[in-house]
């Protein structure tokens, strides 16, 4: 009978896929191995043809949960004889050639087990198994087997033993195995005094119950809790925490006590209850039940970021407090979050009454996911891509090569991604590389990446800023390491993501990329953000922007809305009134002086959202980024949910001028002197925005458009322009990356796949 041998890539470490093929083989009653190497998966079977593809099919066609195959092949060698079928030992004596597996939620049969009285695992807050729990943030180098990972140093007991090696075992090979005999320990750190070896849950609760702020440490980092029913710990918790306005994410118990507070439709749940387990933007209810403190979370916005527990240890706290509680990264605000125990000792204390710690190391820290969705058209977003899908991107329609390239992203949603081995890495969220702290985390993320996958970089690509904290790691690597760098327009680098996402490269079509952002430096030394790129023929140049305004001080500028409502409407007729009160007069007269003075340029579509919102709403200070937008569009949705807007009622017109700008703020202007309902005249805003894509899109003459820049997370927007222009064009969206600058990265990957270098 011939031997043969089978290679299986993808997802297929830390999955149980060693025991997932034993037990297929032992159905079959062949003989042979499996073993896992730093390139995936091998198989050696006896084996007739029919028989071996037979049984590649069979495992094909029943995955384990985690497993993602990218791709197979089996070819008959030279034949040897096997008595048995066995598993072998994982060996790493050439470069890694893997996708990592990324951190994933606790599955439902461990979740079971928690709360089964008979179960020995019962009540154990870091019960795991194959199917779930942490794995890329406990990972030290390729492969993934215990000795290589956090896991190392706890030893386990003869039944959690029996366990690992029993390949009939859903914990076979389960690197995280552990129980009360053997356990991950906790350690409680409050009032100066560390407990060891702490077990009392009912504690926290008492403590959540007294109005207390608990750090709390989970699979990628410390969270910082407290009850979100009790407004006076969540308005200490702002205080301390150094954040005044922005929401606060929620942790709820179940899925039941969710739907007291907040509207859950299919697509919600789906994700709440995926094994990525991210924050969901889910709409408020207009009374919540569990009375959370709605005011001190939201300041004023609709939306609440609500996620289900998605470790034991989570699960345990929630089951017994039976209520939401706040759930915000353990950090001050803009600084990354915290994740090493001693450094939550010093750090932490200064907002947290208490620490809860345990001994299981974290080696890379990872902030939660978070998604929405559109309201009528149900387009899903990607606001922030962590735990859960970080660092991996599988698209296997994507042709890649094999360069080996590394994109250094932007700076305030830093990520970094890798192309190695033709495996596409993408990077958690960093944080803003504006803050010390962010920019050591970024370093530590590439080096252990680096350490962990041992690429051979042959090329560097950067954001055309030259200040940017990537821009100066990307130009200092090539030198160190005398590999070529290129550069690419920050948007230009948003539209190749998103066509990399939808496979547009070799499109027959000319492509419309429509990028909208707040801020990017342009190719012509100004700050561009409403961009519109033509690619045809893997080329890519600018056909039409937002009209120009005057770009004054730098960063105040992006902080300060009313600033960009003066430098955009100053010169239009009855914007006067409006203007003048939100400054002081000694404002008001060196603002214009600058206004006088030659000075940059900006198209940032970003900017017209804030002198909209700060016209309308004085929303004139950020708290947070795009605070003024998120507050404008919630204004606009508001008015939207009992009424409607037609593109009749845009401030444009066939007869209007080419100066959009000047357009949309006169006509605001007017129906603000006329006493308009002011969520009307937002919503007027955003469908004035769709007409101006459609008469960009017929003057330019294509039907395919692509959409990536911050502005697009805007659902009410999106919704808008699916239901007014889904009927003549072909839309195209992000999928797996935000339409922010978390997926700058990928875009400059492409970009370096497309060029010869």
């Amino acid at each position: 009978m011939p031997t043969y041998h089978i290679h299986i890539k993808g997802i297929v470490q830390g999955v149980g896929f060693r025991p997932f093929v034993y037990k297929y083989a032992q159905k079959l009653d062949l003989k042979g191995w499996v073993n896992n190497t730093t390139d995936g998966v091998h198989i050696r079977i006896n084996a007739d043809k029919k028989n071996a593809n037979d049984f590649l099919r069979i495992m094909l066609d029943h995955l384990p949960p985690l497993a993602v195959v990218t791709d197979w092949s089996i070819d008959e060698v030279n034949f040897v004889e096997y008595d048995d079928f066995q598993i072998i030992h994982s060996k790493s004596e050439v470069k890694p050639n893997l996708l990592l597996t990324p951190d994933v939620a606790m599955c439902k049969d461990c979740r079971a087990e928690l709360h089964d009285k008979q179960n020995r695992r019962y009540q154990y807050p870091f019960i795991t198994c194959t199917n779930c729990g942490p794995r890329y943030s406990i990972i030290k180098k390729l492969p993934y087997d215990r000795p290589t990972t956090s896991m190392a140093k706890f030893e386990m007991c003869d039944v959690c033993f029996y366990e690992y090696n029993n390949p009939l075992e859903r914990r076979h090979f389960s690197q995280t195995n552990s129980c009360a005999d053997c356990p991950v320990e906790m350690q409680l750190f409050e009032n100066g005094k560390l407990t060891e070896h702490f077990n009392d849950l009912d504690h926290i609760i008492s403590r959540w119950k007294q109005g207390k702020i608990i750090a709390i440490k989970g699979i990628g980092g410390y969270l910082l809790t407290c009850d979100a029913t009790n407004a006076k710990a969540i308005q200490i918790l702002r205080q301390r925490k150094y954040r005044p306005t922005k929401p606060f994410a929620l942790m709820y118990p179940n899925l039941k006590s969710i739907a007291q507070d907040a509207v859950l439709g299919e697509d919600e749940i789906k994700e709440l209850e995926s094994i990525q387990a991210p924050i969901v933007l889910l709409e408020a209810k207009e009374k919540q039940e569990s009375d959370i403190a709605i005011d001190e979370i939201n300041h004023g916005l609709s939306r609440i970021g609500i996620m289900l527990p998605y470790t034991p240890l989570y699960d345990l706290l929630l089951s017994k407090f039976n209520k939401p509680i706040v759930a915000t990264s353990g950090n001050i605000t803009n600084s990354t979050i915290i994740y090493e125990d001693e450094q939550a000792r010093i750090e932490l204390l200064r907002i947290a009454d208490l620490i809860l710690m345990n001994n299981r190391e974290i080696i890379i820290p990872q902030d939660d996911a978070v998604v929405q969705f559109s309201g009528k058209y149900r387009q899903k977003i990607i606001l922030r891509r962590s735990r859960g899908k970080a660092p991996i991107y599988i698209n296997p329609d994507l042709q890649v090569s094999n360069k080996s390239i590394l994109a250094t992203g932007s700076m305030l949603k830093s990520v970094f991604g890798m192309l190695d081995k033709q495996n596409i890495y993408i990077s958690q969220y960093l944080g803003n590389t504006e803050s010390h702290e962010a920019q050591l985390n970024y370093e530590k993320t590439f080096k252990h990446l680096v350490s962990v996958l041992q690429p051979d970089i042959d090329l560097v690509v950067t954001d055309k800023h030259p200040d940017y904290f990537s821009t100066r790691f990307g130009k200092e690597y090539s030198e160190n390491n005398k590999i070529d760098l290129i550069n690419i327009q920050h948007h230009k680098a948003h539209f190749y993501s998103v066509l990399g996402e939808n496979n547009l490269l070799s499109s027959d079509a000319k492509i419309l990329g429509v990028v909208w952002d707040g801020t990017g430096l342009g190719d012509d030394g100004n700050i561009w953000g409403g961009e519109f790129f033509v690619y045809d023929g893997k080329q890519m140049e600018r056909v039409a922007h937002l009209d120009e305004f005057d770009f004054i001080l730098s960063d105040k500028m992006v902080k300060e809305p009313r600033i960009s409502a003066l430098a955009i409407a100053h010169n239009i007729l009855g914007t006067e009134k409006y203007l003048k009160p939100k400054f002081s007069s000694v404002e008001w007269q060196v603002y214009h002086k600058l206004l006088e003075k030659p000075k940059l340029k900006s198209t940032s579509m970003g900017r017209l959202f804030d002198a909209v919102s700060s016209l309308l709403f004085n929303n004139d200070f950020h708290n947070f980024e795009a605070e003024a937008s998120m507050r404008l569009e919630q204004k606009a949705t508001g008015y939207m949910t009992n009424n409607s807007v037609k593109l009749s009622d845009s401030y444009l017109s066939d007869e209007s001028s080419e100066n959009f700008v000047h357009d949309i703020i006169s006509g605001i202007i007017s129906d603000m002197d006329n006493n308009l309902n002011k969520a009307l005249i937002a919503a007027k805003f955003h469908i004035s925005l769709v007409h101006y894509l459609i008469r960009v899109a017929r003057k330019l003459g294509f039907r395919h458009i692509a959409f990536s820049g911050g502005v697009f997370q805007n659902t009410l927007l999106i919704d808008m322009i699916i239901e007014h222009m889904k009927d003549e064009y072909f839309l195209y969206f992000h999928k797996e990356f935000s339409p922010n600058d978390e997926g700058i990265p990928f875009g400059q990957l492409i970009y370096g796949l497309s060029i010869d270098k």
